[in-house]
């Protein structure tokens, strides 16, 4: 029952969500990338690293990337510091079809995920699934337990939010086929962690 009931919502969470977005004219898997790009430094993430940021293979991402790429979203571009990798960089006109589709975006998960989860709920929701996404993914945990988004509080000083990096080229920790890391990158503190960097992620409302 529980697995019929968890397969359910993930089917049907991102269609509820593209409804609501359509007048936009995106989805809500391109508005999660417009995201990732919008908190960026210079509006500017590595493949690999937005690939991570939205756990979509890179075969998807690139096809997803060109679409937007083709509505001048999204440009992509030679990283300066490793030409074997690839920059994607928001635009001024993703920036504003961003902005229009956030209050959008955020009433949907509002009125249709936490609206009816009661006092505390949205909280209980957030610990199950990371307890699931450890289980699923453990190299991504740290990064999800501690979230920079437009809707969380940011973490304390102390608490830098591990797995990010700098915007310019940020790249996975661990795992075959990573790709190197850009010579501007700090050396991550210990195994399996990419050092913080001021430069990524960026507090809420810098778009503002």
């Amino acid at each position: 029952m529980a697995i019929a009931r968890l397969r359910a919502m993930g089917e049907l969470l991102p269609t509820a969500l593209d409804r609501r977005l359509t007048d936009i004219g995106i989805t809500s898997f391109e508005f999660m990338l417009l995201e990732a790009l919008a908190e960026a430094e210079d509006r500017t993430l590595r493949m690999t690293a937005l690939a991570l940021r939205t756990n979509a293979t890179l075969p998807r991402l690139s096809r997803v990337v060109s679409s937007l790429e083709r509505k001048g979203l999204i440009v992509r571009s030679a990283c300066e510091s490793d030409r074997r990798a690839t920059n994607a960089t928001l635009t001024d006109d993703g920036v504003d079809v961003y902005r229009e589709a956030l209050p959008i975006h955020t009433d949907a998960v509002r009125t249709q995920v936490l609206g009816g989860l009661g006092e505390g709920g949205a909280g209980r929701v957030a610990d199950l699934a990371l307890s699931i996404l450890a289980t699923l993914d453990p190299d991504r945990t740290a990064a999800l337990a501690k979230p920079a988004c437009n809707a969380d509080p940011e973490p304390a000083a102390e608490e830098s939010a591990e797995g990010e990096a700098c915007a310019a080229d940020p790249a996975p920790a661990v795992g075959d086929g990573a790709e190197p890391a850009c010579a501007a990158d700090p050396v991550p503190a210990r195994a399996g962690a990419e050092a913080p960097c001021p430069a990524d992620p960026v507090l809420p409302g810098a778009l503002a």
